[in-house]
C-alpha cells in the first residue's frame, strides 16, 4: 500500500485520498497515507473521510476526526437513504470521482466486493492488494 501511495505522490499532481471508516481496510489505509505523508510528502495531497451520514462516533468525537482527516465529508446521496443502502450509495460516489481504485478484496461478495465490480465496469483503474499479495 505505501508504495502505491509513495507513487501517487511524487506524480506531481494534488492527490485526493478518499477513504471510509466502515472496517479494518480503511483504518489500514488511512494509517498508511498519514505514514507516507509524514514521511515523504504531504504538500500535494489530502486525507478526506467520506462518511454515508453523520454517525454518533463522528458527532462525538468531532474534534478527533477533524484533527485526523485533512477534510470530513457527509455523502449527500447516502445521507437521504435508508443507513444499510448508504453505504453502497457512498462507495458508488467514491468510485465515481476516483482516478484510480486500491482496495483489498479476497471475496467474491460484500461492499467491498461491490465497489471494486462498480469500478470494473466503470473503467477505472483498480488495484486489488488481495491479488498482489497472493502472487
Amino acid at each position: 500500500m505505501e508504495q502505491h501511495i509513495r507513487r501517487l505522490l511524487s506524480g506531481g499532481r494534488y492527490v485526493e485520498f478518499l477513504v471510509g471508516r466502515n472496517g479494518v481496510f480503511d483504518q489500514f489505509c488511512c494509517s498508511a497515507v498519514r505514514r507516507v505523508r509524514s514521511q515523504y510528502r504531504d504538500d500535494n495531497s489530502a486525507l478526506i473521510l467520506v462518511l454515508p451520514y453523520i454517525t454518533a462516533a463522528y458527532r462525538n468525537n468531532r474534534e478527533y476526526y477533524e484533527n485526523y482527516y485533512s477534510e470530513i465529508e457527509i455523502s449527500e446521496g447516502a445521507s437521504r437513504v435508508h443507513p444499510k443502502a448508504a453505504i453502497g450509495i457512498r462507495n458508488r460516489e467514491m468510485v465515481d470521482r476516483a482516478d484510480l481504485i486500491i482496495c483489498y478484496v479476497d471475496r467474491q461478495n460484500g461492499g467491498a466486493y461491490e465497489a471494486m465490480q462498480y469500478a470494473i465496469r466503470q473503467g477505472k483503474p483498480t488495484i486489488n492488494l488481495a491479488e498482489e499479495t497472493n502472487r
